[in-house]
């Protein structure tokens, strides 16, 4: 009785991602043409710091564009071999983003390292002109991606994404105005190395995001201890074990847990009042709507498992 019983699984709403498609599709385009400029005047002017904040922008447009392509196939409806459907494609985008970003990072600093010491040619107008396009273009999409940066680990990656890419933009203005008032060659190199460093840490954030996803561990949001006494506060329930919490995707944290009831209310009359507590006591204090419960008399925990906790 009682046993693997869940109440308000709360999949039907689709996930954060998913509920911000158009903002990341506006983002892509507007990336995309950003990109177009930047590329035609890192050409024109031999900027490294120009094509490094180019390449940046193309990767946060392929990243935006594989978070799209994440929240469709989130979106199809689960099956008897995918019980939670493809949701976690969205956290494996998300890895793909981070990955992405850390081999950019790399290979902007070998190449503005190389840099160095060079006596490289570089046109400080048309860099000036293409770092004003790209900075404009990521105005646009900070703007567009603003409200739903905290809904997703797609959508706030993408944020930080362009953020980065804004800042990288501005440290590529600072570079040609430099050149223009000085003869600086070193300028250009050293803006791209603030583009790499910029990219790193936000690369390593993500990154930890999408390993705890995939590992299950508990999100942080969520403190177990505070949880347990939580359920214990609910009428009939003696004890609290095998208590987990993790998170199929962005927006979807699921609960699972055995929980003891006392012999007046390990019955049919009086299970379901339990377990509509239980999954409101969740749903209100933790926001984790998708629960499942096993209910068990105190004399089944000698059953259990040693190691049970």
């Amino acid at each position: 009785m009682g046993h693997d019983h869940g109440h308000s699984h709360g999949l039907s709403g689709g996930t954060a991602t998913g509920r911000h498609k158009r903002r990341l599709a506006a983002v892509v385009v507007i990336t995309l043409l950003g990109v177009c400029g930047q590329l035609i005047g890192a050409a024109l002017s031999g900027s490294l710091a120009l094509l490094a904040d180019a390449g940046h922008m193309l990767s946060d447009a392929a990243g935006v564009g594989i978070a799209l392509f994440a929240a469709w196939a989130a979106a199809r409806p689960a099956t008897a071999k995918r019980t939670f459907g493809f949701q976690r494609a969205e956290v494996l985008a998300a890895l793909a983003n981070a990955t992405i970003l850390v081999v950019i990072a790399v290979v902007v600093t070998v190449e503005a390292i190389g840099r160095f010491g060079t006596a490289a040619e570089v046109a400080t107008q048309p860099m000036l002109a293409a770092a004003c396009i790209g900075l404009a273009a990521n105005f646009i999409s900070l703007a567009i991606l603003h409200k739903g940066r905290t809904a997703s680990v797609n959508l706030r990656g993408a944020y930080l994404e362009v953020l980065g890419d804004t800042l990288g933009s501005a440290a590529v203005i600072v570079a040609a105005l430099i050149m223009m008032m000085a003869d600086a060659p070193w300028a250009d190199p050293v803006a791209s190395l603030v583009i790499a460093a910029m990219i790193l840490p936000r690369a390593w954030s993500l990154m930890r995001e999408v390993v705890d996803v995939l590992l299950e561990a508990t999100p942080r949001n969520i403190d177990l201890d505070e949880v347990r006494e939580h359920l214990l506060s609910v009428e009939g329930v003696v004890d609290v074990h095998d208590l987990h919490a993790w998170t199929i995707t962005s927006g979807v944290p699921v609960c699972s847990a055995h929980i003891v009831l006392d012999a007046e209310h390990f019955s049919a009359s009086r299970a379901d009042e339990v377990l509509d507590a239980l999954s409101s006591c969740l749903g209100s204090h933790f926001d984790t709507e998708h629960c499942t419960f096993q209910l068990e008399p105190a004399e089944h925990t000698r059953h259990e498992h040693p190691t049970h906790d």
